[in-house]
């Protein structure tokens, strides 16, 4: 189904509401770079504040709880950052950021962001297309994976000192997922860089997939012809499997996935019923045709 524009930069929560002045400075100077933002991938819905985006995170790097990543991400070092590419490509290497996303057009995608736990947000992100990226590295014929990992630092990301989860974080895409016009890896949010404690300065976000799904701070992607490892399937298979789309047919082992709370409604804002694949089904459900979608969970 073609896309149709819906929302425009001008509908997007005024920035000087939210960005404190040296970061509008940055995020202006970014944008001026860029082309003009294209409207046509975004929700209809109007976008959370940045502190609700920036104050309630899930990010195991920096602690457990929603706060952690924002009261501990601040020690992280994004700058110089380099990504590694390697396996089924025609141009592997170790790549300085700014080279490695060098010639590839950031536009602004306002997406619903849906979290395992039952709660949502709309997020504006900025950040390129995923399948353009992987068509300036060349995807070679036998790929049929994209495997990511996180920075593994776990002097200046407190959580990875604890017992638990094996680090560095990974995650992985199919192919044709991680060719999907809407699965965006993202360098900033509302006109500015990307906030530490969201996933700076580099994340995926694959809007009708769980949050956990949008892995942060990536310094590796392999092309691959084997399903890879993720890191929450390897620690509980029954209730985190490889594909992570949103079903509210499929329940977590815990808890009901039928309904979901926003961040940021209030403290009597009612809950609302999920939609399929986070509401982008009339645009990736075709991906799917032939699976059986409460067994590939």
């Amino acid at each position: 189904m073609p896309y149709s524009p819906s929302l425009t930069r001008a509908d997007v929560t005024p920035k000087r509401l939210f960005l404190n002045r040296r970061a509008l400075i940055a995020g202006a100077a970014a944008l001026a770079a860029t082309p003009a933002f294209p409207a046509g991938f975004s929700t209809d819905e109007a976008p959370n504040a940045l502190e609700d985006i920036t104050s309630y995170n899930n990010y195991y790097e920096f602690g457990f709880d929603k706060t952690d990543p924002a009261a501990y991400a601040s020690k992280l070092t994004t700058d110089p950052w380099s990504v590694t590419v390697d396996g089924l490509v025609d141009n592997p290497g170790t790549y300085p950021l700014a080279e490695l996303i060098a010639g590839l057009p950031i536009e602004e995608r306002i997406y619903r962001f849906r979290c395992v736990e039952a709660w949502s947000m709309v997020v504006p992100w900025q950040g390129l297309q995923l399948s353009g990226l992987l068509e300036k590295l060349g995807v070679q014929a036998g790929a049929k994976y994209v495997a990511f990992e996180t920075l593994h630092r776990p002097e200046e990301m407190p959580g990875q000192s604890r017992p638990g989860i094996e680090w560095p974080y990974r995650e992985g895409l199919r192919l044709d997922e991680a060719m999907h016009p809407l699965a965006l890896l993202a360098t900033g949010l509302y006109g500015a860089p990307m906030p530490n404690q969201n996933g700076a300065p580099i994340r995926l976000v694959v809007p009708w997939k769980y949050g956990f799904k949008s892995i942060k701070a990536i310094v590796r992607i392999t092309l691959t012809d084997t399903q890879p490892q993720t890191t929450w399937n390897m620690l509980q298979p029954n209730e985190y499997g490889f594909y992570a789309n949103v079903n509210p047919k499929v329940d977590h082992p815990r808890w009901s996935q039928a309904s979901e709370r926003r961040i940021g409604g209030g403290l009597f804002a009612g809950r609302v019923d999920t939609p399929m694949f986070n509401g982008y089904e009339d645009h990736v459900a075709s991906l799917y045709t032939g699976q059986d979608l409460a067994k590939d969970y």
